[in-house]
């Protein structure tokens, strides 16, 4: 039996889901948390019957991680050695890639050079990168960028109006993220529309702790939220979004910090927990809203940011034939999604408020039609699958039936009409 392995180390965590190689369905998935600090744990879980293994130890950082994986994957009847492909999530690609690659020792070198671009994630990820090829030698190892997606927009969208030096010499340009998911969920949008990805427009909404909008055209991303960092866009679980670019500045002057402080507090201590200055959790903040004013006020903060956007892509697009939310929040907070769509009928959005309310991936939902029959444009429910992307991306290197071209590229999932 032979296996494939999806990886995605984030800059304290590290996701991971091992798949059947010749069937491709998940077999045992798990998620190390809290690394390179106290209280660090890996649970797996076993995808047949949904029993889980917790494991406490110490993961100083990701090469631990990626050990302690292995143990468990050994402990759990799966030989490494039958591993024949990893599959690892890379944040940043920058302009380099514009599609998944084999990892060489020179695009180790790119990922390297692109790291100041990503100082949180690009590092963690090429460390868990190396410990898997340790690990995993009889593997081909694929990188999968959360950039890729968005290297189709034209300069108009991607370039901003600063010194030239700053973007030839820098890089400083919008990049986008969570492209993975705008992928998967364009295709599966399409599929539900009976239609080619090529022939259609889309706004795809990936509402989760973080989130981004992207603007899709003839099945190609021409315009997303975030920018050259994932700080940028909309309001997130502990990101600011797009703000004034003097505050920076202004704050590290008036309190005498240095920069990377306010960065941080810029990511880990703004958005709704900066509004509310207790939650991050939609979940916390919808059930404090009737008596904790602050909480209203980010929920009316995020409809209102959303819609800007909404509202910004369909004039970008001119016909747009769905709009799709997916992720944590996208597929499972129908008041929020209520919220988003709530005064965009005369731009021909109609949410059918029902069908809404029963949209919940977390009760086994599947991707669903959430607007009215006369809605002018349809209104989606997608669960986004990044690792599906991963999985057929490394799946195709593998064999050689890659197409750097995503729209001709044979994605299985694309051209199943109905699920």
């Amino acid at each position: 039996m032979s296996y494939m392995l999806a990886m995605n180390c984030g800059s304290s965590s590290l996701k991971y889901t091992i798949f059947d190689a010749e069937t491709m369905q998940p077999i045992f998935n798990g998620l190390a948390e809290r690394v390179g600090a106290e209280g660090s744990v890996l649970t797996q879980k076993d995808c047949s019957d949904g029993t889980k293994e917790r494991n406490e130890t110490v993961l100083k950082d990701h090469y631990d991680a990626v050990d302690t994986m292995a143990q468990m994957l050994r402990k759990a009847g799966i030989n490494l050695d039958d591993i024949v492909a990893v599959g690892h999530r890379v944040v940043m690609g920058g302009d380099k890639f514009a599609s998944s690659v084999e990892i060489t020792d020179d695009v180790i070198e790119t990922l390297k050079e692109l790291s100041p671009l990503a100082p949180l994630h690009n590092p963690s990820g090429i460390a868990g990168i190396a410990a898997a090829k340790k690990f995993f030698p009889n593997a081909k190892h694929v990188a999968v960028f959360d950039t890729a997606f968005h290297q189709t927009m034209k300069p108009v969208a991607y370039r901003y109006p600063v010194p030239e030096e700053w973007y030839t010499v820098l890089g400083v340009r919008r990049y986008g993220f969570h492209g993975t998911s705008h992928l998967y969920v364009s295709k599966r949008a399409a599929a539900m529309l009976g239609k080619d990805a090529s022939e259609c427009n889309l706004i795809t909404a990936h509402i989760g702790s973080g989130a981004s909008i992207a603007a899709i055209k003839n099945g190609v991303c021409v315009d997303t939220s975030m920018g050259m960092t994932p700080t940028a866009g909309l309001v997130m679980g502990t990101r600011c979004g797009d703000i004034d670019p003097s505050i920076p500045a202004y704050v590290a002057e008036r309190k005498g910090i240095k920069i990377e402080t306010v960065q941080t507090e810029l990511n880990k201590k703004s958005g709704l927990m900066g509004i509310t200055k207790c939650f991050c959790d939609r979940r916390d903040i919808e059930a404090n809203k009737d008596e904790n004013d602050d909480c209203k006020l980010a929920i009316e903060m995020e409809a209102h940011n959303v819609k800007k956007y909404i509202g910004s892509y369909l004039a970008e697009l001119g016909h747009v034939d769905a709009l799709v939310f997916t992720a944590g929040v996208g597929e499972n907070d129908d008041f929020l999604r209520e919220k988003f769509c709530e005064g965009l009928e005369e731009l021909g959005l109609k949410l059918d408020k029902e069908a809404n309310k029963a949209a919940l991936a977390r009760k086994g939902v599947g991707e669903t039609v959430i607007s009215t029959p006369d809605s002018k444009i349809k209104i989606f429910m997608i669960p986004t699958d990044e690792e599906r992307v991963i999985l057929e991306d490394t799946l195709a290197i593998l064999n050689g039936t890659y197409n750097p071209d995503h729209l001709k590229m044979a994605y299985s999932f694309a051209s199943q009409r109905t699920r």
